[in-house]
């Protein structure tokens, strides 16, 4: 069996493509089946694509993509599933998706896990959203043959167009990668956080409550991000992102956030920083939004917080009581062991390519 994966960014750079499919990859060789990666965005564009200006050399990479797709079309025929993650291609109505399903005749496997038919424009991304043509995914819903949703709310979305939807959510591998546990019981406490420049906007409601605990407890705030943040705490520690040293940074927290608006593509989302934290024994303190509150188990392997008084409450709790800490890590490991790592979801990936 052959397998042809179609995805945004370049192979390793992309959380959401790492811990949706990449992380697989080794189990499919397992399986007998072998596959061909192909993103749309090469090395030299992604480097440039989230930083300001660069403008001709960002219309240059996205034409060589488009190039790229049109050429992969005449060489799809050996394939017998196609693959899908978010879209085929970043602009644009889903011609090469219809093409792929209704022309060519492939059985598309079609992977998401946001709520990308809404519209979600940030400052940095303003002058494409206009071109991102979000409807699509009702399309491309109508044209798979499966389809992998991150969450129950994405799938209650596909479901409305295909009657064959799995919830497959975001995974940890455990063993390869998140396989320490913190010892909080050492170090300078540290509360931390851990995303991209376009979601560091979350943290804008909880800011009033760092400052109220900075009065009254010593702690650093990490936020390890592509961007430096642009607000001002006197406990902030900025950390940039990188790839090999991803798991020793997240390490350095004793207690991880993921504050949430309660807006429909926040219920999109599929609670990975919490599982990032709770992964390596560090307690996620996150809001009851989406599927965070199919993960958490308030006041057992973390804590949802819905008020300022609540975050403060349960922030205040945990920086004064490390065996507190140390035992909802371990209950928060746990849990992702058993229901999000890679190892038990194994068997739910590897049924996407049966007929």
């Amino acid at each position: 069996m052959k397998v042809l994966f179609i995805f945004p960014y370049p192979h390793g750079t992309a959380a959401s493509q790492r811990f949706r499919f990449e992380q697989y990859l080794s189990f499919l060789a397992g399986a007998g089946i072998t596959y061909r990666l192909e993103p749309f965005f090469d090395d030299q564009t992604w480097k440039i694509l989230y930083k300001p200006g660069h403008g001709p050399a960002k219309v240059r990479g996205i034409l060589r993509g488009f190039g790229r797709r049109l050429l992969l079309l005449t060489q799809i025929h050996p394939y017998d599933f196609v693959f899908i993650h978010r879209e085929a291609a970043p602009l644009g109505p889903p011609v090469l998706e219809w093409l792929i399903a209704k022309v060519l005749r492939k059985r598309i496997i079609f992977d998401f896990d946001d709520a990308i038919w809404l519209p979600n424009t940030s400052a940095t991304n303003r002058i494409a959203a206009g071109l991102k043509w979000h409807r699509k995914t009702a399309g491309i819903c109508r044209w798979s043959y499966k389809i992998s949703a991150g969450n129950a709310y994405l799938a209650d979305y596909a479901k409305q167009y295909h009657g064959d939807v799995t919830v497959n959510p975001t995974t940890i591998d455990t063993a390869g990668l998140h396989n320490q546990i913190k010892d909080q019981a050492t170090g300078d406490l540290v509360i931390g956080w851990t995303g991209t420049h376009s979601t560091i906007n979350y943290l804008d409601a909880l800011l009033p409550v760092l400052r109220d605990l900075e009065a009254e407890h010593r702690f650093t705030f990490l936020v390890i991000s592509d961007q430096k943040p642009a607000f001002h705490l006197n406990s902030l520690q900025f950390l940039p992102w990188n790839k090999a040293s991803e798991r020793e940074d997240l390490l350095r927290m004793h207690i991880g956030v993921m504050p949430l608006t309660d807006d429909p593509w926040a219920r999109g989302k599929c609670g990975f920083k919490a599982l990032q934290y709770m992964a390596l024994g560090i307690p996620a303190v996150a809001s009851p939004v989406g599927v965070n509150c199919d993960i958490i188990r308030h006041g057992e392997n973390g804590y949802l917080c819905r008020t300022a008084d609540e975050w403060e409450e349960v922030l205040t709790k945990l920086l004064e009581d490390a065996k507190l800490r140390t035992r909802m890590g371990k209950a928060a490991r746990n849990t992702v062991q058993s229901r999000y790592s890679v190892q038990a979801n194994r068997f739910t990936f590897l049924r996407f390519f049966t007929a």
